[in-house]
């Protein structure tokens, strides 16, 4: 053992991130990933359509108390695992490498539905501040939504130019980002005065409270079963624990108040999208970006495309910033076995991993070719990969709480984290569910095939050399150190992993 911590298993300098970040950029850090293009663009097209008004505002308060729950089973282990990773290095820790490989793959999937939702959400904005520039060369429709060659150049110029950001190195620094995250904060408070004064708002244009076509139960569920994907930002604060120049204790409050905030804003554009006007009467007007409608009804076209420039900063950032928690999220698994060495691919140069960026660009490329109809299908995926790794990081908090009832989370721990843990059931399960008002669609339903199974390919071609890598190897790739401690019986995995090499030969 002293060897294996003399001696790096992989390299001889194991690199680590610098301590850099303060509370108030991880906070902005945050709530600049939670509130992004689905807060602007979803209204009209998901949210009121599916849920009603006050069905939607209480979803996301429900949703916002079930990932504050989760939020603490965060907060148990970044204190005794304080690593870049966050759910990926927890599901080790707590359920060796089929749980890691499992919520890390999910992880991925995740971050870059994000990544490509907020370039789909590009082409509504442009529609709505320039029409008519970059929709021409039609080539189909699918849903109703018109594909063109102009718009899928832009929107592919736009992620080129993120992937070649990535790259090189480049990141938003963080003095940027809480300008913008306070940008959109402000965007959203004059848009929310802007409608409460305006002339023809009223109580009344959020009639019918629910959908009319479902029971307001149904309604609720409807968005209830996306909350795990409205929020995934707060987890973004766990992922950064390594880079805090404070201490992780603040991390628990860094992450409610990134929650709590981001309802009320979710909260705050859904009603002025349906109070302007009576909603369903916007909604048959179908708008391809209703909220830029009513900020120009309120503002006027200038004012309502002077409301756009945080909306499309928000946007932005967001797209950066999860493109490069995917990158590097894949860095890490090839770095550590989970994945081919391919994905661990260092620029001789720029010191990037440039084929995980290359692998997160081109899946992103091939989104804006299925159309508005993609959003739906990417949130539904997106939704299933955050509530799978929300549940392995509640268990894994549970696991370390038995192992160590001394911790000061010891008392109120436990039953959070098999709170949160339910919580996360839930939202799998009424994603997945045929019967459930929020089951996905068929052609999620592919996509999501489509992805395990590819992931699939990727651990059967692993399997080998990762189920055969002693667990010291694992634990030093990961957590730094050999005899870092973990939740689960080594002896037990190496058994099954034995088990499974063996039927892997015949």
């Amino acid at each position: 053992m002293d060897d294996l911590n003399k001696q790096p298993l992989i390299s001889e300098v194991r690199e680590e991130l610098e301590k850099t970040l303060g509370p108030i950029e991880v906070l902005a850090l945050a709530l600049g990933a939670i509130v992004g293009w689905g807060c602007f663009v979803l209204p009209g097209i998901r949210f009121l359509p599916d849920a009603g008004p006050l069905g939607t505002v209480i979803a996301f308060f429900i949703g916002a108390l079930f990932q504050c729950i989760v939020a603490l089973s965060y907060s148990v282990l970044i204190k005794p695992y304080p690593v870049a990773g966050g759910a990926f290095a927890y599901a080790y820790a707590g359920f060796g490498t089929n749980g890691a490989f499992i919520c890390g793959w999910a992880l991925v999937l995740s971050y870059i539905c994000v990544i490509a939702a907020n370039a789909m959400a590009l082409i509504l904005l442009t529609r709505y501040l320039i029409p008519g520039v970059f929709d021409v060369g039609y080539l189909y429709t699918i849903a109703g939504w018109d594909i063109n060659i102009g718009e899928l150049a832009f929107v592919s110029v736009v992620l080129l130019l993120f992937g070649f950001m990535n790259l090189r190195g480049m990141s938003a620094a963080s003095t940027i980002q809480v300008f913008l995250a306070f940008a959109l904060a402000i965007g959203v408070l004059v848009l929310t005065v802007g409608t409460i004064q305006a002339d023809s708002s009223s109580i009344d244009n959020l009639r019918p409270f629910f959908a009319e076509d479902r029971s307001p139960l149904a309604c609720i569920l409807m968005v209830l079963a996306l909350t795990p994907w409205l929020y995934v930002g707060f987890d973004t604060i766990p992922q950064t624990a390594e880079e805090f120049n404070f201490s992780p204790h603040k991390a628990r409050s860094l992450m409610l108040w990134s929650i709590v905030c981001g309802g009320i804003i979710y909260s705050l554009v859904a009603l002025c999208v349906a109070g302007l006007i009576p909603y369903k009467e916007l909604l048959a007007q179908n708008h391809a970006w209703a909220t830029g409608w009513v900020a120009d009804q309120i503002f006027g076209r200038w004012g309502g495309v002077a409301l756009t420039v945080p909306v499309l900063a928000g946007i932005l950032t967001g797209m950066n910033g999860f493109f490069m928690a995917t990158t590097r999220l894949l860095f890490s698994m090839g770095r550590s076995k989970f994945l081919p060495s391919f994905f661990a691919a260092v620029h001789p140069r720029y010191n990037t991993p440039w084929k995980s960026v290359l692998f997160t660009l081109i899946l992103c490329l091939l989104v804006p070719w299925f159309g508005r109809a993609a959003l739906s299908w990417i949130v539904d995926m997106s939704a299933i990969g955050t509530a799978l790794a929300y549940l392995y990081t509640s268990l894994t908090a549970y696991k370390y709480l038995l192992r160590n009832p001394g911790a000061p989370e010891s008392g109120w721990g436990k039953p959070i984290c098999l709170i949160g843990a339910a919580t996360s059931i839930v939202c799998f399960v009424l994603l997945i569910f045929p019967s459930s008002p929020a089951a996905i669609s068929v052609p999620s339903w592919i996509m999501l095939f489509i992805w395990v199974g590819l992931g699939g390919l990727f651990y059967y071609n692993r399997s080998a050399e990762l189920l055969n890598t002693p667990h010291a190897t694992l634990r030093y790739l990961l957590f730094g150190k050999s005899d870092y401690p973990v939740l689960f019986d080594e002896d037990d995995e190496d058994v099954e992993s034995e088990a499974e090499l063996s039927a892997t030969a015949r």
